[in-house]
């Protein structure tokens, strides 16, 4: 199993029957394909679906059908569509249960820098200031360095998309917590030690006390 479907089959493990979930761009909308079949969950993209179901298949798309990230996607009966400002209204009005992104760097505090890069031109921040200070839960699941520099740090040093919001960092060496005591690592993948990952890591790490075996990540 490649880096980002451990990493996405993981998160697929936090969402509870019956949740609201809104997936990020990029590794988080992968999240979708690994929702066990037991689990009923609503899938909200904040370009105006609620109901998303998982990718199309290749040779299945309908090209009016896509999420946020202009990707071609399924929709469960019973799905809607709706403008930008009712689903803005969704996610401002606190209906989201969990939201998973992406992330550039986030820290000790659970701030979370995940839209530019000073000096690179991008598209704009989109929904996720919203998002994360809008859901009950905030998911980061990214890979846990870039071109092998920490992206878990003890301070951000891009600019913020919000500050205190990520409850939960799932990366390909583990799950970690975060709260007012920092960074807890919760579990861990079974080809690390803890200092593998505290080396990848430039926050200091909490050891939670049951730490386990990364689990559900089909290995």
């Amino acid at each position: 199993m490649d880096v980002k479907s451990i990493i996405a089959s993981r998160v697929a493990q936090e969402l509870s029957d019956g949740d609201v979930v809104n997936l990020g761009i990029g590794l988080p909308t992968m999240v979708a394909d690994f929702i066990p079949p037991d689990i009923d969950i609503v899938l909200q993209s904040e370009n105006g679906i609620m109901g998303m179901g998982a990718a199309a298949e290749p040779g299945m798309e309908d090209v009016d059908v896509v999420n946020a990230g202009a990707q071609y996607v399924t929709v469960k009966p019973g799905g809607m569509f709706f403008d930008s400002a009712t689903s803005f209204g969704i996610i401002r009005g606190g209906h989201v249960d969990v939201t998973v992104l992406g992330a550039l760097e986030v820290d000790e505090k659970g701030n979370l820098a995940n839209w530019i890069i000073p000096g690179r031109m991008v598209p704009g921040m989109g929904g996720a200031m919203d998002l994360v200070v809008g859901a009950k839960k905030v998911i980061v699941a990214m890979t846990h360095t870039q071109k092998g520099k920490p992206k878990i740090l003890k301070e951000c040093t891009l600019p913020y998309t919000a500050v205190g919001v990520v409850n939960m960092i799932v990366t390909e060496m583990g799950v970690m917590t975060v709260d007012d005591t920092g960074v807890t690592l919760t579990e861990i993948h079974p080809d690390c030690s803890i200092e593998d990952v505290q080396a990848a890591t430039e926050a200091e790490l909490n050891v939670g006390e049951h730490l386990k075996p990364m689990g559900s990540i089909g290995l």
